[in-house]
């Protein structure tokens, strides 16, 4: 799966790792029940409606989109503790190269997947994880905030579209204000 980076992005998008029709179609959140282009619209993140195929526009607006693991898997469940640990790695690294202002982390089991690997000490890291689970978060990595979004996939039953809306919107918020500051 091709990333959608380049340098100055006000925000990259971190998903989890590709879904099954992702990886098929060359694109990132592809799947039919996956509401992460509807989101990014009605948000106002983008200029008008987006669809899968669109993700490679992203960095001309100043957004781009990668995966922590670059495996594609139908769920979750299969991806091993050593995977995330080597795509903390790489993706680390991209955080450092691209320099975005804001890492958005699709997804509190993302967070929850990093959070052990960005922050060692244990009662900094449960501090970190009991403030927020989405949101704008305390910690940065190569001077990027962290924004936890909930994850749009349609399997998500965790929040509602509303939650996950107003989420997206609070990113854009905290997006435009911190542009306006730089």
């Amino acid at each position: 799966m091709k990333d959608r980076i380049a340098p100055g992005l006000r925000i990259l998008f971190v998903g989890i790792n590709p879904g099954v029709r992702s990886a098929q179609s060359g694109h990132h959140f592809a799947g039919p029940s996956n509401r992460f282009w509807k989101l990014l619209w009605e948000a106002r993140l983008v200029p008008g409606p987006f669809t899968h195929e669109d993700d490679d526009r992203l960095p001309e607006l100043g957004m781009g989109v990668t995966n922590l693991v670059p495996r594609p898997s139908p769920g979750i469940d299969s991806l091993k503790p050593a995977e995330y640990v080597a795509g903390w790695q790489v993706l680390e690294k991209k955080i450092e190269t691209y320099r975005p202002a804001v890492v958005a982390l699709v997804g509190v089991t993302l967070w929850r997947a990093i959070l052990p690997l960005v922050v060692t000490d244990d009662e900094e890291r449960r501090r970190a994880a009991a403030i927020k689970c989405t949101g704008l978060q305390s910690l940065t990595i190569h001077g990027a905030r962290i924004f936890v979004l909930p994850n749009p996939s349609g399997r998500n039953a965790n929040y509602t579209y509303a939650e996950m809306l107003a989420a997206f919107r609070g990113l854009r918020r905290f997006a435009a204000k911190a542009n306006s500051d730089n």
